[in-house]
């Protein structure tokens, strides 16, 4: 019944046609199909290894610039499908890739990988996922580059890999292997040599940077060697921690996070401490108070300015009365504490139009004004000259309550500036950080290997062994081993070792009902 033998059934093979050509039930014998390899999208299809200059077919087949002209100028057709090519038709590819020297889309950021749909532009080069283009060009019909703004047409969507179809990426299909098609040694190693094809477009341009590039190869060659020489006589060096600013946070700048949950950021894999603005830092830093003098034309008044609680607030710098631009060119907001209040005359309040509106006017309290509480910014007040604010009172006004003697402040002298104080303290910090930093290590001396106690320490960080400390553990517990053991004991033992030693056999005391090792049962 089967193939050359006498056995009563057939195979599965027999069956299929697979074994000699015998063919049952009329089913046709299978077709041989080669292994499938697969090629990365990200290497050249003739050199099968990672590209430099990558350039794409009309079909999108990638290869390298520098290879495929060798190959074209030899056979002049396209090695994987063996069709004529000319190197005109070529288009320069732009891929992108994110800090960790990964190609991405530029658009989602996401990492291509071998399930990534990958398509290019023909007329910019530019390389995105397929998933960009169809969202925000053919569904919106919005036919521009979105890196360039350069207009393309639907047919100008070159697919460079689908993983949908990959045949086109099958080295076992390729004509050049198929057929034995490859170049020579010789004539790859040098990719630029007697090369006359004339290129136009973007291959010429990337031609022209390779060759500048290939000039200036030798040179480079000969420097890195004698660099790469001297690096290795010198001792390495190691990579110092990133210095942290005298204003960083304890808490990060949230980028790490930010970038994990979105698509439009580049990852970060390093958090990085938020900076606190260096005025806000220092608000909180200063801890005392200001001193200054107020010479008007009826006389001097000395302040006392609350720095500590309300650190923004500053004095009139036009002169007028009638306020102006604070020092930051702009309104500030209320610095409003609860353990101050307007229960006393000579205290200095901010003058405002509503809630954060402080520019630069003030005023003194004549009288305690607890209403204003809660709503004037309290920042000093009146330690010497009170005699002149009562001048100030017992000048008449008009119906506006506007003086009718001109009162005018003439010049300010400052006599404690806690501010000036903390910038100078801040330098001093720093430029002591910065040469404890440059600071050799020094080296250890006789103090740093000593214990409290007088022990030594080797090297390793151990304590030197005595020979009067004893092999004890503990205060009960003998140690088996001891490391130091005198001289005279080991010529006992010798002599021991020549002498026979009697055995001597002592009898257990038995008391009472004591059964012993159970040997006489």
């Amino acid at each position: 019944m089967g193939k050359g033998t006498d056995k009563m059934y057939i195979t599965h093979s027999e069956w299929s046609g697979e074994f000699g050509g015998m063919q049952f039930g009329g089913i046709q014998a299978r077709k041989k199909t080669d292994v499938f390899k697969r090629l990365p999208f990200y290497c050249c299809s003739l050199t099968l290894q990672p590209f430099e200059h990558p350039v794409c077919t009309p079909d999108g087949i990638i290869f390298d610039l520098r290879h495929i002209r060798l190959y074209l100028k030899k056979f002049g057709m396209n090695p994987v499908t063996g069709e004529k090519l000319d190197v005109n038709s070529l288009i320069s590819l732009n891929f992108f890739k994110n800090p960790e020297d990964e190609y991405h889309c530029p658009v989602t950021f996401k990492v291509f990988s071998d399930h990534t749909h990958i398509v290019a532009i023909k007329t910019t080069g530019n390389v995105y996922s397929y998933e960009a283009i169809d969202r925000l060009n053919i569904k919106t019909r919005h036919w521009k580059d979105l890196l360039s703004d350069e207009p393309f047409t639907r047919k100008d969507i070159i697919t460079i890999q689908d993983p949908h179809n990959l045949e086109v990426r099958n080295l076992s299909n390729f004509h050049y292997l198929k057929n034995n098609l490859k170049l020579k040694d010789d004539e790859s190693n040098d990719p630029l040599s007697n090369i006359n094809l004339s290129a136009t477009g973007s291959a010429e341009r990337v031609l022209s940077k390779i060759s500048c590039k290939h000039d200036e190869s030798a040179h480079d060659a000969t420097v890195e060697n004698k660099l790469l020489k001297k690096a290795s006589s010198s001792t390495p060096t190691v990579k110092k921690s990133k210095n942290v600013p005298y204003n960083a946070a304890s808490y990060s700048r949230g980028l790490a996070a930010a970038s994990f949950t979105s698509t439009a950021m580049t990852p970060v894999t390093e958090n990085e401490n938020a900076l606190v603005d260096e005025e806000e830092f220092m608000f909180k830093e200063i801890k005392e108070k200001g001193y200054a003098r107020i010479v008007t034309n009826l006389g001097n008044l000395n302040i006392e300015l609350f720095c500590d609680k309300a650190p923004r607030t500053c004095g009139d710098p036009t002169g007028t009365g009638k306020g102006g631009e604070s020092y930051w060119k702009k309104d500030f907001a209320d610095e409003l504490k609860r353990n101050l209040s307007h229960n006393e005359r000579g205290l200095m309040s901010m003058a405002n139009k509503g809630k954060n509106t402080n520019s630069s006017q003030f005023f003194f309290t004549f009288r305690p004004c607890t209403h204003l509480d809660n709503k004037h910014t309290i920042f000093g007040k009146i330690v010497g000259g009170k005699e002149i604010l009562d001048k100030m009172e017992l000048v008449p006004t008009d119906e506006s309550d506007r003086p009718l003697q001109e009162i005018k402040i003439i010049e300010v002298a400052i006599f404690i500036n806690p501010y000036e104080e903390y910038k100078k303290k801040l330098e001093k910090k720093l430029s002591r950080q910065d040469e404890f930093a440059e600071r050799k290590p020094r080296e250890k001396t006789e103090k740093d290997t000593t214990t409290w106690f007088g022990t030594k320490l080797t090297s390793t960080g151990a304590k030197e062994s005595n020979s009067n400390i004893s092999g004890d553990v503990g205060k009960y517990l003998k140690s088996t081993t001891s490391p130091d053991i005198p001289k005279k004991r080991e010529l006992d033992n010798e002599e021991l070792d020549s002498e026979p030693v009697p055995e001597i056999n002592k009898k257990l005391k038995t008391t009472g009902y004591n059964f012993g090792n159970f040997s006489n049962w």
